[in-house]
């Protein structure tokens, strides 16, 4: 049996809905596919996420409200990477992902790429966007 890998977002602001949400909302062929909620009983306000699965672009992802506050977050050094079909993609992506967010690296040409930009989304999740 082949191994699934998925990624996992942890949302300590139970941001998870609100998150998935704009995810499944921004990128074509994505969809919510399963929602476990915590309920009157749990450790976080009834009706946050526990688990829930979504697909971006055909991509498996999941994301939980975080019951305990950590001592860690999103870090940019994890991040997802994204080849664009083309530069009006590219720009659609790049100002949705950095609006309330932070411009890590403006759209431009590095060297390694036609146009790149790098950004840390308003949920504190970062993304790569490419057009080679």
């Amino acid at each position: 049996m082949k191994q699934q890998i998925t990624t996992f977002f942890t949302f300590q602001k139970n941001n998870a809905e609100q998150a998935m949400n704009f995810y499944v909302e921004l990128f074509d062929n994505s969809k919510i596919i399963n929602v476990q909620r915590w309920g009157k009983d749990g450790p976080v306000e009834e009706g946050k996420i526990m688990r829930a699965t979504f697909k971006l672009n055909g991509d498996l992802f999941m994301c939980s409200d975080s019951p305990p506050v950590h001592d860690w977050d999103f870090t940019p050094a994890v991040s997802s990477y994204i080849e664009c079909e083309n530069e009006s993609e590219l720009i659609n992506l790049f100002e949705k992902l950095s609006e309330n967010g932070k411009i890590m690296m403006p759209l431009d040409n590095y060297g390694f790429s036609q146009k790149f930009g790098f950004v840390e989304d308003r949920f504190g999740v970062s993304w790569q966007l490419n057009l080679q």
